[in-house]
C-alpha cells in the first residue's frame, strides 16, 4: 500500500504537465527576448545585404521564339513514289522513321550550329573565352532548346542584352534552315546520282538487246509468234525486271537505312517472294529463265531469248526512269519547311533576377539562423554555469584534443 501511494506521488498529474510546457515556453521566450537585438540585428542586416546584392546582379532578359517542325505527309515526290507500287519503296526507306521534333531538336544542339552561332555573333569574345569548346559549353548553358507536346520546339537564350537575346533566338531558327537544306540535297544528290549510273547502264543495255534482236531478224526474217508465246515471254521478262529494278533499290536503300528498317526488310520480303515466282515460270535447268522450249517453235528458240532480253531491259530502263525521275524532284526541293510561330523580339522585361524571392529567402534564412544561435548561446551560458555539465565538457574537450 506504502508503495502504490509512492507511485501516486511520483506520477505527474495532468496539471503538472501543463505547468512544464508553460514553463518551457517561457524560457523559449525568455531567450528570444535576450538576444533580440542580436536577431534583429542579423536579420535587418542580411536584408540589406541581400537587397545590394541582388541589386549588384546584372538583369539577364530571355529571347524566346517558337517554331512549327515540317509535317509527316506524302508530298508529289511521295505520290510518284505510290504510284510504282511495290516497285518503289526505297524513298520511304531512306527517309527514316525518327520523331521529327526529336530530329530537329538534335540538329539544333548540335556542334555545326552551335560553330554557326559562335561564329556568327563573335560568342567567344563575348564569353571570354579562349577555346571553343569552352564557348560551346557557355552557349549551351545559356541555350534552353525544348520539344513540347503541344509539337512545338522552344529555343530560348539568356543574355543581359535584350537585343541580342532575340537575334540569337532567332538565329538558331536560320541556321536549323540552312543545316536542313544541305541535308536535304546533299542525301538527295546521292539518290540522284546512283539512279543515273543504273539509268545509264540499263539504256546501253537495252541498246545492246535492241540491236542484237534486229541482227536476227535481218538475218532470218521476222518470225511471227502465237499469241501465248508472246504473252509468255513478256511475263517471264517483266517479273525479270521487276526483279532487277528491286535489286537496284535494295542497294540505294542500304546506303541511307539501316538492316533493321521495317521497309527494307519489307522490300527484301518482296525480293524474295518474286524470285520464288520466277523460279516456278524458269526452265529446269538452273540459270535458264525462259520458258518451256516445247511451248515454242524450235525455229524461233533464239528469237525469243532475244525478244525476252529486249522486253526485260524495257521494264528495267522503265522502272529506273522513273526512280531517276524521283531522285531530280527531290534534289530541286528545298529545305523542309519551317513555320516559325513566335519569332524572338527584344523582351521589355528581364526573366532574372528575381530579386524579390532574394531577398525573402536571405532574410528568412537570416532570422532562423540567428535564432538557433540565440538558442545554442543560451545552452552554452547554462552550461558553464552547470559545475557538472562544465566539468563533462572540460573532459570532451580534452578527450578531443587528444586525439
Amino acid at each position: 500500500m506504502a508503495q502504490d501511494d509512492n507511485l501516486t506521488e511520483a506520477a505527474p498529474t495532468p496539471q503538472a504537465r501543463d505547468d512544464e510546457d508553460e514553463i518551457s515556453l517561457l524560457d523559449l521566450a525568455l531567450v528570444l527576448a535576450t538576444y533580440k537585438k542580436r536577431i534583429i540585428a542579423c536579420t535587418v542586416g542580411a536584408a540589406a545585404l541581400s537587397v545590394g546584392a541582388s541589386l549588384m546582379i546584372p538583369n539577364v532578359y530571355t529571347g524566346t521564339t517558337k517554331v512549327l517542325p515540317p509535317q509527316q505527309g506524302q508530298s508529289g515526290a511521295a505520290a510518284l513514289l505510290s504510284s510504282l507500287g511495290g516497285l518503289a519503296g526505297a524513298a520511304g526507306g531512306m527517309a527514316g522513321l525518327k520523331n521529327p521534333n526529336d530530329l530537329y531538336v538534335g540538329m539544333l544542339k548540335s556542334r555545326t550550329v552551335a560553330d554557326a552561332m559562335i561564329a556568327r555573333f563573335d560568342l567567344q569574345t563575348r564569353f571570354e573565352t579562349e577555346k571553343l569548346g569552352d564557348a560551346r559549353k557557355t552557349l549551351a548553358a545559356l541555350t534552353d532548346i525544348t520539344a513540347g507536346k503541344d509539337g512545338l520546339i522552344t529555343v530560348e537564350f539568356e543574355d543581359e542584352d535584350p537585343k541580342l537575346a532575340a537575334d540569337v533566338a532567332n538565329a538558331y531558327i536560320e541556321e536549323l534552315y540552312k543545316l536542313t537544306q544541305t541535308l536535304a540535297v546533299t542525301e538527295a544528290s546521292q539518290r540522284r546520282l546512283f539512279f543515273e549510273q543504273q539509268l545509264k547502264q540499263a539504256k546501253e543495255k537495252l541498246a545492246v538487246a535492241e540491236v542484237s534482236l534486229k541482227e536476227l531478224q535481218e538475218k532470218t526474217g521476222l518470225m511471227m509468234l502465237s499469241e501465248q508465246s508472246k504473252a509468255s515471254i513478256e511475263s517471264v521478262a517483266r517479273l525479270r525486271g521487276q526483279i532487277a529494278a528491286k535489286e537496284v533499290q535494295i542497294q540505294a536503300m542500304r546506303a541511307f537505312a539501316t538492316s533493321n528498317n521495317p521497309d527494307l526488310k519489307f522490300a527484301e520480303a518482296e525480293l524474295a517472294s518474286l524470285r520464288t515466282q520466277l523460279g516456278k515460270m524458269s526452265h529446269s535447268e538452273p540459270g535458264d529463265i525462259l520458258m518451256p522450249p516445247s511451248k515454242i517453235p524450235g525455229e524461233g528458240l533464239e528469237y525469243v531469248r532475244r525478244m525476252r532480253d529486249v522486253k526485260y531491259s524495257e521494264v528495267v530502263f522503265e522502272v529506273l526512269a522513273k526512280q531517276y525521275e524521283l531522285a531530280r524532284i527531290e534534289e530541286g526541293k528545298n529545305a523542309s519547311l519551317i513555320q516559325v510561330l513566335d519569332r524572338a523580339v527584344p523582351p521589355d522585361r528581364k526573366s532574372k533576377p528575381k530579386r524579390a524571392i532574394i531577398v525573402m529567402l536571405s532574410t528568412l534564412a537570416a532570422l532562423f539562423i540567428s535564432v538557433i544561435s540565440a538558442f545554442v548561446s543560451d545552452a552554452s551560458g547554462r552550461a558553464r554555469r552547470n559545475p557538472d555539465t562544465a566539468r563533462r565538457l572540460d573532459e570532451l574537450k580534452s578527450l578531443i584534443r587528444g586525439r
